[in-house]
């Protein structure tokens, strides 16, 4: 069995290379051990002494494992101003700082032990191992949690200071105040909400694991009113303008996906998972469970009937698929809201039409054209009304505009 060693040695040690553009790039270097590992020769057979003691045994080479993080942190490689000197003297502390604790860590991984206490950490490096760690869906929301954080200590003069290095006991309910109505200022709606959920996540953990005396946002949270639909939608009128419009370069799948999503109401997540199995032809029924509240509510599973038009929109496996096979080969969902608000444009919408609005759209429509309430939260795979009746809401508010709209009536 091959042999590890491990040395005493600073590890990781803080290294840098000179780049083409005149900076220097600052990175790690760990030492991992050196591992014995066996020779063999050029036909497989090992490689044995052939004099002294060890003659007759096989031999071993010494291999040193090491491994690379780049900090993403640059230095000037020759600062000529006063300003320039300081940039280089921060930005060398904060690598100090990191390299420090990447080095307590790995002594906590390898031998069990920290030479330093846990408040001593920084809660960003803290933060971004959490997100390194990070399996769910939702982790561009956690990226997008720590970059807010990061924004707000830059952009904040009273906690500036900070946007290095925070230790978790510098965190304060006032500073959590005050994040909050940053991210209101940076987004409305349901966005600042989520950024900051996701921030009290990776609080909770910390305290939770004992790399926080408390939680600085107990009692802190967003109010959003739920009821109340915030994204556009687009009428029956909008949508067959939509249909009708076509472009050179157009993707035939984000175009029949997301006519889907406006005829049965589904989300992005879901229709890009979709498989012909989930389409029964003889019944015309589409079932799935949504990827939403797949094992966290017993209501996950959605049935939508379907048409003669959705089946054809659906159509058959391609040539050498089967039944196990995409509906829909869609890109990323970057590129896929890229298209859609291209195919917008030239459509002459102007509305800011996103992914999730054909779902919404669905909702609105179908309730104006006579459905009830309970007919479209079981469409839309709602475990209750609570979130259905915002679309209620959005209609009679399209009620009251279209009544508005008259000719001012003076009897």
């Amino acid at each position: 069995m091959a042999k590890i060693a491990f040395t005493s040695k600073e590890n990781p040690q803080l290294r840098q290379v000179s780049l083409k553009d005149g900076r220097e790039s600052l990175y790690l270097e760990y030492y991992l051990g050196r591992e014995e590992v066996p020779v063999f020769d050029e036909s497989g057979e090992p490689v044995l002494y052939q004099t002294g003691k060890m003659a007759g045994k096989q031999k071993f080479r010494i291999v040193h494992n090491r491994r690379k993080e780049s900090l993403n942190l640059y230095l000037i490689s020759k600062p000529r101003t006063p300003l320039e000197r300081q940039q280089n003297k921060d930005i060398l502390e904060l690598a100090q700082k990191i390299r420090f604790e990447r080095g307590q860590q790995l002594l906590e991984d390898l031998e069990g032990y920290r030479l330093k206490k846990k408040e001593e950490i920084n809660f960003l490096d803290y933060f971004q191992a959490y997100i390194d760690r990070y399996t769910k869906k939702d982790i561009r929301m956690m990226e997008l949690a720590l970059s807010r954080f990061k924004d707000f200590l830059k952009e904040t003069p009273e906690y500036s200071k900070f946007q290095y290095c925070i230790k978790p006991n510098q965190l304060t309910k006032d500073m959590m105040l005050v994040f909050t109505e940053y991210l209101q200022s940076r987004g409305k709606g349901e966005g600042p909400r989520g950024v900051f959920q996701r921030f009290k996540k990776v609080i909770k953990y910390a305290v939770e694991h004992d790399n926080m005396r408390k939680d600085p946002t107990t009692g802190i949270s967003i109010k959003v009113d739920d009821e109340v639909l915030r994204k556009d939608i687009l009428s029956l009128d909008e949508i067959q303008t939509l249909l009708a419009t076509h472009y050179q370069g157009e993707n035939q799948e984000i175009r029949r996906a997301f006519t889907l999503s406006l005829y049965c109401g589904l989300r992005y997540c879901d229709v890009k998972d979709l498989k012909y199995t989930n389409v029964d032809t003889a019944n015309r029924l589409l079932s799935f469970e949504q990827n939403k509240t797949k094992g966290h509510s017993a209501k996950s599973g959605v049935t939508i009937p379907l048409n003669d038009g959705l089946l054809k929109l659906i159509g058959e496996p391609r040539k050498g698929e089967d039944k196990d096979s995409l509906i829909f080969h869609l890109p990323s969902h970057t590129m896929c809201l890229k298209a859609l608000r291209h195919w917008t444009a030239r459509a002459g919408i102007e509305k800011h039409i996103t992914w999730h609005c054909g779902r919404h759209s669905f909702a609105v429509n179908i309730l104006n054209n006579g459905a009830n309430i309970k007919t479209v939260a079981s469409l839309l795979g709602h475990s209750g009304l609570k979130h259905t009746e915002k679309y209620t809401r959005a209609v009679d508010e399209l009620k009251q505009k279209a009544i508005d709209s008259l000719p001012e009536l003076n009897p």
